[in-house]
C-alpha cells in the first residue's frame, strides 16, 4: 500500500467543480456516521412519544431537533464538495463539527423533556463556529469567491449569537423564536451566494452525497422490521404482515427515490435550493416511518397508541413522495406528480381504515403495497 502524506496547512483552494469521478471521501462518510447517532436518538425520542401518548408534543420536539442535525450536515456537506483540500486542519475542524453533533445527540431527550438545552446549544454552537472557521480558510485562499465566503461567516456568526442568546428567552417565546432562527439560518446561503456567485460546488458529487444519507435515513425503518420480527415469540406470527410492510416500505422508497438521477437538480438557480432544503422534509419523514413503525410494534405488545402510530407513518409516507416529486416537476413539469398523490391518497386511505378498526399489523402491510403498486405501475408503464 502507498502512504498518504497529509500536510499539516495548505490553501483552501476551490476544487473543479467538473472533476470526473468525484466521489464521497472517508472523511465525509466518517461524518456522515457520527450523524446516525443523532438521527437514531431523535427518532427514538419521538418513537417514545408516540407509545406515551404524546404524539403532538413529540413530533414537535422532533421536527425542532431534525432541523439541527440537517442544517449542520448540510452545511458541511455544500463546504466540502467546493473546498475538501483535505489537510490536516481541515480534517481537525471537520472533527470538531462531528463533537458538536454528538453533544447535540447527547442532548436530544432534555431537548424532547422541556424544548430548551443548554448541552443542545453548546453543541450547535461547537458545529457551527467549526463552520465559520471553514468559510474564512476559503475566504482567505480564494479571492473569486472572498466576498461569498466572508458573507457566510458573517451570517453564521451573527446568527449563532441569537441562537446562544435564546437560552435567557421566556419559556413562552421558545417556539416562535425558534422558528424565526430557522428562517434566518435558511436565508444565509440565499444571501451569501445570490449577487456574488454560487461556490464551485459538485453536482454529482453533491447528489451523491444526498442519496447516501437516504440509505442512512432508510436504515431506521429496516431496525424497526427487525424489531418486528423479534416479536414473533411474544404474541405469534400476527407481526409478519407488519415485518413485511416495514421491508416493502423500505425497498419501496429506495426504488422510488433512485429511479432517476439528481444531478439535474444540483446545476444552480432555484431548483438546487428547493433539492437542497426539499431533503430536511424527505429526511425526517422516512426517519419517521421507522419511529412510527416502532410504535405501532409496542403497541402490538399491548402498549402505546397504534393508531396515532399509523397515521404518523401514513403522514410520513406521503411527504415524502410529494416532496420528491414536487422536486422533479421542476423539471419535467406536473405530470410526475400523479404517482406521488396516489401514494398520499392511499396511505391516508389507510390510515382512515385504521382508525375505524383495520389491525395494526395489517395496517402497515397495507401502507406498503399502496407503495409497491405505485412502483409496480412505474415499472410497467416504462418498460425497464
Amino acid at each position: 500500500m502507498t502512504a498518504v502524506n497529509v500536510p499539516l496547512k495548505r490553501p483552501m483552494l476551490p476544487r473543479d467543480p467538473h472533476e470526473p469521478g468525484r466521489v464521497a471521501t472517508p472523511l465525509e462518510l466518517l461524518f456522515d456516521l457520527v450523524f446516525v447517532v443523532a438521527i437514531a436518538s431523535n427518532s427514538a425520542q419521538l418513537h417514545h412519544a408516540i407509545t406515551e401518548h404524546h404524539a403532538s408534543a413529540g413530533i414537535l420536539g422532533y421536527t425542532m431537533t431534525w432541523f439541527a442535525i440537517w442544517w449542520a450536515w448540510v452545511g458541511f456537506t455544500w463546504f466540502a464538495s467546493a473546498y475538501d483540500n483535505d489537510d490536516a486542519l481541515y480534517r481537525l475542524l471537520a472533527f470538531v463539527i462531528m463533537t458538536g453533533s454528538l453533544m447535540l445527540a447527547a442532548s436530544v431527550p432534555d431537548l424532547f423533556a422541556d424544548g430548551q438545552s443548554l448541552l443542545a446549544v453548546a453543541g450547535y454552537a461547537v458545529m457551527r463556529l467549526g463552520y465559520v472557521a471553514l468559510w474564512l480558510r476559503a475566504a482567505a485562499s480564494d479571492p473569486v469567491h472572498r466576498q461569498a465566503a466572508l458573507r457566510y461567516a458573517v451570517g453564521v456568526t451573527a446568527v449563532q449569537s441569537l441562537w446562544i442568546a435564546r437560552i435567557w428567552a421566556p419559556s413562552s417565546i421558545l417556539i416562535p423564536t425558534f422558528f424565526l432562527l430557522v428562517i434566518c439560518e435558511l436565508s444565509i446561503p440565499v444571501w451569501a451566494e445570490g449577487r456574488h456567485g454560487t461556490t464551485p460546488w459538485h453536482r454529482h458529487h453533491i447528489a451523491e452525497r444526498f442519496s447516501l444519507m437516504t440509505i442512512i435515513v432508510l436504515g431506521e425503518v429496516f431496525l424497526s422490521s427487525v424489531t418486528a420480527v423479534q416479536g414473533v415469540d411474544q404474541v405469534g406470527w400476527d407481526v409478519v404482515p407488519l415485518a413485511l410492510g416495514g421491508l416493502l416500505l423500505v425497498f419501496g422508497l429506495w426504488w422510488v427515490y433512485f429511479k432517476r438521477e439528481h444531478h439535474r437538480l444540483t446545476d444552480g438557480g432555484a431548483r438546487t435550493w428547493m433539492f437542497s432544503y426539499g431533503h430536511l422534509v424527505i429526511f425526517a419523514s422516512i426517519a419517521s416511518l421507522g419511529a412510527g413503525l416502532a410504535a405501532v410494534v409496542d403497541a402490538v405488545h399491548g402498549e402505546g397508541d397504534g393508531v396515532t402510530a399509523v397515521w404518523v407513518m401514513a403522514i410520513g409516507l406521503s411527504l415524502v413522495g410529494l416532496t420528491l416529486s414536487g422536486m422533479h416537476a421542476v423539471v419535467d413539469g406536473l405530470r410526475g406528480m400523479a404517482p406521488a398523490v396516489f401514494v398520499a391518497v392511499g396511505a391516508v386511505g389507510v390510515a382512515v381504515a385504521t382508525t375505524l378498526g383495520l389491525p395494526l399489523t395489517w395496517a402497515v402491510l397495507a401502507l406498503g403495497l399502496v407503495l409497491t403498486a405505485t412502483v409496480t405501475h412505474h415499472v410497467l408503464r416504462s418498460g425497464h
